[in-house]
């Protein structure tokens, strides 16, 4: 048990790496991914592979978390000791989950535990991250207080980009308008993705072509790496390996003041929203 006793819990498309999972102990809540014939738990019942798999026979949807698996999880925090629990969740302005945490956090059943719940503002290893460093601050010793101020900090500061091969997927989920996606595709212009202020998504660049979308993509994770005496970098993909392969290639090579690099797939569920071709970076900033 980590020294301050505080307990970690994430949705799972707050993408945390899956050996930071089992190192730092981090609980989570599978989001429901919904077929016409059955509903499956991310990462439990399905795999991303699988989704791709069927993406041309079927688009499924996607659900916030079962409230009952969320009280199971912090019924399981309470049974293994700890009192306390921070909450990571993706963007409240992405998915209903953040919501969904608090309605839970404030029942009756959970009293005695002092919860705490972070809006990451961001999707996927945007969101993981900051679990991570949530969990190496409470490893490192910090207050309950200090863990939230610092990561809701980091929050604030970081930011994520990331290119797609076709918006129709965004567009399907209601993500972005059906226009601009079908302008995109006619035009072949790939827009890079980021998240705004409010956890929204908002464009951050236009260019015409694959090749371009993701050298803009790294220019604008460099540039914002930049802004940060010490950064986190982490890229993500979606069925695009060796491209994700060359851009962590560059982006060690581009920004030498990252503490450390991480590479990750994305969710089964955000499989759902992204299709085929996603490559994601996230800049995350360090506390000083």
């Amino acid at each position: 048990m980590n020294p301050n006793q505080i307990a970690i819990l994430v949705d799972s498309c707050t993408d945390v790496p899956e050996a930071s999972l089992q190192q730092h102990g981090i609980y989570w809540v599978p989001i429901t991914i919904i077929y016409k014939d059955r509903e499956y738990r991310d990462k439990i019942d399905i795999t991303a592979q699988e989704v791709y798999d069927r993406l041309e026979v079927e688009v499924p949807r996607t659900s916030q978390p079962n409230g009952d698996a969320v009280r199971e999880a912090l019924e399981r925090i309470r049974q293994d000791g700890f009192s306390r629990v921070l909450i990571i969740t993706i963007a409240g302005a992405l998915s209903g989950t953040n919501s969904m945490m608090h309605m839970v956090a404030q029942e009756p059943e959970q009293a005695g535990m002092d919860i705490r719940i972070i809006d990451t503002k961001s999707i996927g290893i945007g969101a993981g991250i900051q679990a991570v460093l949530a969990a190496e601050l409470v490893a490192a010793g910090d207050s309950f207080d200090e863990v939230v101020r610092k990561v809701e900090h980091s929050v604030e500061e970081s930011r994520i980009y990331f290119c797609l091969s076709t918006l129709d997927y965004l567009a399907r989920g209601g993500r972005i308008g059906k226009v601009s996606a079908v302008l995109g595709s006619l035009l072949k212009i790939k827009p890079i993705i980021t998240c705004n202020e409010e956890g929204a998504y908002a464009i951050a660049a236009k260019v015409r072509g694959r090749t371009q979308a993701i050298a803009e993509t790294i220019n604008l994770a460099v540039s914002a790496a930049k802004e940060h005496v010490a950064c986190t970098v982490a890229v993500v993909q979606g069925s695009a390996r060796e491209e994700a392969a060359h851009v962590l290639s560059e982006v060690k090579r581009l920004i030498p003041n990252c503490k450390a690099f991480y590479e990750g797939t994305v969710s089964p569920a955000l499989v759902v929203h992204t299709g085929p071709g996603l490559i994601g970076i996230n800049v995350q900033a360090l506390p000083a």
